[in-house]
């Protein structure tokens, strides 16, 4: 079974000014004159860290990790203004532009697949090939089996409950916009109780067995807030997408490589996204993990990651 790369430090890192408000983190590993490859964290909000890289052959790779609006180490923190997928879509281009990368692949998960799938059908000319992970296509189907009481609250009761204590009774019929109304309000305290909540939700249903690494991740206030704010602005606006946006432009990168890697038993996105995803997608491979849930950091979901990221080194290398 295949683990991550060793621990690697960045050769560059570099502040990137998108605009008169954001800018970019941006770290360059690996190989300068490997095959160029884009980490595209998820959330959005999460941010990158130091096991992004290890998915990669550094001898092989030029490793590219940024982190997206109002996360992780770009700046302004937990900053929402013009902070939209079209946006980001435009970063992803800058960054392209200013490491003067003439095509690259792509690598992203969850709201990291999202973001990878619009950017390549925006600039499908720029994108050799991508490798996709926990499949999310923002549609509101997805939105009301992760904040609706009839979707994955069944399956965790006991978690559900924990993250709808702090809603009252009389606003639970929409818990997405009750949880949004109090982490963009002016109650400090009462933000922060709520980024908890939503984060740890999230962070307790992503494995297929309990893992106390991400569980206490989660509760991390600098990334339990983070993550929160940003998902929940991102979420009550459908994701700054049209109705089926995703799956009706399919046809712009229908040629492009890809390899989807999906847990049989992911809890946050279901197999049926990937399932549709690739029904729509000739040169697209599904890879279905029998004993993994949503995370990368499963032991098989990691494995399948490295050998679709080997795969690709030996298809793109100079």
């Amino acid at each position: 079974m295949h683990t991550l790369y060793p621990a690697i430090k960045p050769y560059a890192t570099h502040y990137l000014k998108v605009d008169k408000l954001h800018e970019l983190y941006v770290e360059e590993s690996g190989s300068p004159d490997g095959v160029p490859v884009l980490f595209i964290h998820g959330g959005p909000g999460a941010g990158s860290s130091e096991k992004s890289r290890r998915f990669f052959d550094p001898e092989k790779y030029r490793i590219i990790v940024f982190d997206q609006r109002g996360c992780g180490h770009s700046k302004p923190h937990l900053e929402l203004k013009d902070n939209t997928t079209a946006h980001l879509v435009e970063d992803i281009e800058k960054i392209r532009a200013f490491l003067k990368v003439d095509s690259w692949v792509l690598f992203g998960g969850s709201w990291g697949s999202t973001l990878a799938l619009v950017y390549a059908q925006a600039h499908p000319a720029k994108v050799n090939g991508l490798i996709l992970r926990g499949i999310f296509l923002a549609r509101q189907q997805e939105q009301d089996w992760l904040y609706g009481p009839d979707g994955v609250a069944r399956i965790f009761p006991d978690h559900w409950a924990h993250f709808a204590e702090i809603i009252p009774e009389e606003e639970r019929g929409d818990m997405l916009r009750a949880y949004h109304r109090r982490l963009m309000g002016n109650n400090e305290l009462a933000r922060m109780n709520a980024a908890k909540h939503w984060s740890l939700w999230e962070g307790r249903i992503s494995s297929l067995r309990p893992n106390q690494e991400m569980e206490d991740e989660a509760a991390d206030p600098h990334y339990a807030m983070a993550i929160a704010r940003i998902e929940a602005h991102y979420f009550v606006n459908d994701a700054f997408l049209k109705p089926g946006q995703i799956i009706s432009n399919m046809g712009l990168i229908d040629k492009i490589p890809g390899i989807i890697i999906h847990g049989r038993y992911d809890m946050v996105c279901p197999l049926d996204n990937a399932a549709e995803l690739a029904s729509h997608w000739t040169k697209a491979e599904l890879l279905v993990i029998r004993d993994a849930g949503h995370a990368a950091t499963e032991a098989s979901i990691t494995d399948a990651l490295v050998r679709a990221s080997d795969k690709f080194a030996r298809q793109f290398e100079c």
